[in-house]
């Protein structure tokens, strides 16, 4: 069961792993119907990357509970000419595929678009990898940390303990992994609009380091134009504050802390007037000149003393009360704690077999009149028997031919249900 029903009737065939798997994740959140064709023992190695995992060492991974859910698992080996044959036949009635390893992979194998659209001229085919199809690095390997580091996302320090081993360390969480499930959810829906309205396919690609690179394309577009800048506030370049403390954290009194968002003028003078500090007003902080520096330290040093005089529970209702920007900064424990977040029911449940019940994150995207529930993760090629009688149309002999004859809990996996 998908989460939502607004894709109901919509057919994704994907093979994926990793991170490109979160592409038809976002789909089979909002209910289309992801077949996700799995080789091997181990099928996407999603299952047991990450850190954290359920029920012990050798449980399933967050990220594979997240990224998987609601999808139907098929074992295929695609390097067989069974494997292939039962792959067109899915392709054949399915609206778009993934192809979410290095690109050209099914391709290499024999599947690719030109050969797809023979039997399919309205399929969107979908490429998502780390580097593209083409440019000098579409050979190396990839992965999350490799997109931000190649676009500037992270911030990389070399730590003075140990000293004699120089390790580089990253500070910044990872960014274009999990966004690039999001862009390409959004390509292949606009493909899939496009090809019901003309009856034509199409061809996509999305790449972790184009994602990347375009996070923050104020700045990139910046360094394109360099030489037609101009600086016109106290904002960087590059989008940091590091000299504005009207967009700044600040330590609250019970140890917590505040994140100042009066980046518009509105919410400074409000912030100015409910504090009883109107002289704050009177200080520039958006000329640019050689005392910019001086005057932003006198308004910080007022600022961290007055968000010392409440705590962060005290600081939330004053910005609430007198339209102040800003809000509490949590840690992941205070997160889920937060009543913002417990209000806006941001979890689900699902009782997943020898664990019991497990409380998981909910879309993102919230739809009117529904609740999301989705099923936990597939089994690997829990659906194979079902898939292939049901959307391919094999009958007992052609499914026998793969070793699938008799019953469908030849290929189970663990029930699951959501509530």
């Amino acid at each position: 069961m998908s989460g939502y029903s607004l894709l109901a009737g919509v057919r994704i065939l994907e093979v994926a792993h990793l991170a490109p798997s979160s592409v038809g994740g976002h789909l089979a959140d909002l209910g289309a119907e992801v077949i996700k064709v799995e080789t091997g023992p181990v099928g996407d190695p999603v299952r047991t990357g990450g850190s954290l995992a359920v029920g012990g060492p050798d449980g399933p991974a967050f990220m594979h509970l997240r990224w998987n859910r609601g999808k139907k698992s098929v074992a295929l080996d695609l390097r067989s000419d069974a494997g292939k044959a039962a792959f067109l036949e899915l392709a054949k009635v399915s609206d778009a595929v993934i192809e979410g390893t290095r690109a050209g992979y099914l391709e290499w194998l024999g599947l690719g678009y030109d050969v797809l659209k023979e039997t399919n001229p309205a399929l969107v085919f979908c490429t998502v990898s780390g580097l593209g199809s083409d440019g000098p690095y579409r050979r190396l390997g990839s992965g999350g940390p490799v997109f931000d580091a190649y676009a500037g996302l992270r911030e990389v320090a070399t730590p003075s303990t140990p000293p004699d081993k120089g390790i580089a360390g990253s500070t910044a969480p990872g960014i274009a992994m999990y966004g690039l499930g999001a862009y390409g959810a959004m390509g292949i829906l606009a493909g899939i609009l496009h090809a019901r309205r003309t009856g034509a396919g199409t061809r996509l690609e999305v790449a972790g380091i184009d994602v990347a690179a375009s996070w923050i394309p104020d700045e990139t577009d910046a360094a394109l134009n360099e030489g037609r800048t101009t600086q016109r506030s106290a904002w960087l370049p590059d989008g940091r504050l590091p000299d504005w403390p009207r967009l700044e954290a600040y330590r609250t009194q019970d140890g917590g802390a505040m994140l100042f968002g009066a980046h518009v003028e509105k919410f400074w003078r409000n912030f100015c007037h409910a504090v009883d500090r109107p002289d704050l007003l009177e200080i520039d902080l958006t000329t640019v000149d050689e005392g910019s520096a001086r005057r932003a330290e006198t308004v910080w040093r007022e600022l961290r003393a007055i968000f010392l005089e409440r705590t962060r529970e005290e600081w939330t209702e004053l910005f609430l009360t007198h339209d102040i920007a800003g809000g509490p900064v949590n840690s992941v424990h205070e997160l889920i704690q937060d009543p913002h977040f417990k209000a806006r029911r941001n979890t689900y449940t699902v009782t997943y077999d020898g664990v019991g019940e497990l409380e998981l994150m909910v879309s993102p995207v919230r739809v009117a009149g529904e609740d999301f529930a989705a099923d936990l993760a597939p089994g690997l090629g829990a659906h194979t028997w079902e898939v292939l009688r049901d959307v391919a149309g094999y009958d007992e002999a052609a499914l026998s031919e793969l070793g699938l004859e008799g019953a469908p809990s030849q290929a189970a996996g663990r029930n699951a249900g959501a509530s």
